[in-house]
């Protein structure tokens, strides 16, 4: 008696989701894959996490978009797990689940102060410009001068998109709200702080780099904080990356003082911690840091001299973190789904039969996109081993009609977007943005999303 046809839902339609789909549709198993998505849009961080004025990352979305228009693969869209439906539900009509939900929250950075009004996350910041549908479509850029704390790609767009004239975002996607508020900004100085010495920043080198092309706008550097002991030289020698990304802080202090005439500037200041966000009446009005010295083993410790600076927001960029899923066991000091190479364990590490993770919620939010895919392969492999050890008692959905789950929604007043709403909504953006001669320009309300990808909304086509 052969096998029925296994199914696998994966929660999670960002790069990690679509990854481990287009993994496991190519096992040579005979499978059905439904890809779930709490947003009425695919393509998670790409879409809502990479700032608008990197459109060559942006191009990722190029490769995922063909694994999805393929049509072996169903997305169905504007499903929230946890309220449309839960763990026991999704038992009922698939074989196994794979989580890819990622990592949207913002690390906790415990430092007095942290609570003060005038003090954000940079992953709600992201989501703002980004034009994400969960956040406010307002945010309140009046402060002139600004700190962001972090050492990484994250802390450098906010810093950028701070201090960037509005203008010269136009020829992006960005969102008409953001671009109008972000053209009323005041902003003229950016003050980006890390911990650590030149040699142990997260920069990109591509990324560094195009801060200095940033039109009026001076990137300032301080030859006080370049300190290179024996474990920055061992990391230079290393990693061809930690040298770009040397050479090009180093050449920045070459710059003379008097060169420095844009209207606005980023400064760069290294082995400063943010110890206390200084307050008064609850607002921000400060931020104070203390000098650090490093240890030789790229780590750093206090040395007890303290320095305040005026600034009146600040936003810290000190990493992402997951959040918890409704009947799935999370590590909350992690961040994560625990899991052993992608299958799922609970209290005894024990494995969830049936369940796995992928992507961020599996690993954190480390490493790049193309070890997402490396990632999802870690665990469509182990699936694969459990279906083949299961066997038959591994197929243990009850309701195996692939109508019956969108039946299930239906009954449950769910609006699915499946891949044909989201060429309406796609449709619909890009004519939005081709009369300005952008790509496209990003649909915020959530409401309205759905409108249009349910072919009920107005249109530009």
């Amino acid at each position: 008696m052969s096998t029925p046809t296994l199914r696998v839902a994966v929660v999670g339609a960002g790069p990690a989701g679509i990854y481990a789909s287009d993994i496991l549709s190519k096992t040579g198993l005979d499978v059905s894959i439904d890809l779930f998505e709490r947003l009425p849009a695919p393509f998670g961080l790409v879409r809502y996490g990479v700032a608008p004025d990197h459109p060559r990352i942006k191009q990722i979305i190029v490769a995922l978009h063909k694994v999805l228009e393929r049509g072996d693969i169903r997305l169905l869209a504007n499903v929230d797990y946890g309220t449309d439906l839960k763990l026991d539900d999704l038992r009922q009509f698939y074989d196994a689940v794979i989580f890819s939900t990622g990592a949207i929250r913002d690390a906790a950075l415990p430092v007095p102060g942290i609570e003060l009004e005038g003090s954000y996350g940079a992953a709600d910041f992201v989501s703002w410009y980004d034009g994400h549908p969960d956040v406010p479509r307002t945010w309140p850029l009046d402060d002139q001068v600004v700190a962001v704390l972090g050492a990484g790609n994250v802390a450098l767009d906010v810093a950028r998109i701070l201090a960037k004239h509005a203008d010269d975002l136009l020829p992006t996607e960005v969102p008409a709200n953001v671009y109008e508020i972000l053209k009323a900004s005041p902003v003229t100085d950016v003050h980006v702080f890390a911990r650590r010495g030149p040699a142990q920043v997260k920069f990109s080198p591509l990324e560094l780099r195009e801060l200095g092309h940033v039109p009026d706008v001076d990137v300032i550097v301080y030859p006080e904080d370049f300190e290179f002991d024996e474990g920055s030289m061992a990391a230079i020698h290393s990693s061809n990356q930690t040298k770009q990304v040397v050479k090009t802080l180093t050449d920045w202090t070459l710059k003379e003082p008097e060169d420095n005439t844009a209207s606005r500037r980023i400064h760069l200041h290294f082995l400063h911690k943010p110890t206390e966000i200084l307050g008064e009446d609850g607002q921000v009005v400060g931020i104070r840091t203390e000098r650090t010295a490093l240890n030789g083993d790229g780590n750093v410790t206090g040395t007890g001299q303290f320095q305040d600076w005026d600034v009146t927001a600040v936003y810290r960029a000190v990493g992402y973190f997951g959040s918890p899923l409704v009947d799935i066991p999370f590590d909350d000091v992690a961040g994560v789904i625990p899991n052993r190479e992608g299958r799922v364990i609970d209290v005894d590490g024990e494995h969830l039969p049936g369940v796995y993770a992928t992507g961020w919620i599996k690993r954190g939010p480390v490493g790049l996109i193309g070890h997402t895919k490396s990632d999802a392969s870690e665990t469509i492999r182990h699936l694969a081993e459990d279906v083949e050890a299961g066997g038959e008692a591994f197929y243990s959905a009850t309701d195996r009609d692939p109508q019956a789950i969108l039946e299930f929604l239906t009954q449950r007043g769910v609006d699915v977007i499946d891949w044909s709403g989201w060429e309406l909504l796609d449709a619909y953006e890009r004519g939005l943005g081709e009369p300005h001669g952008r790509e496209r320009i990003k649909v915020v309300p959530r409401e309205e999303m759905v409108e249009i990808s349910l072919g009920r909304g107005s249109t530009t086509l």
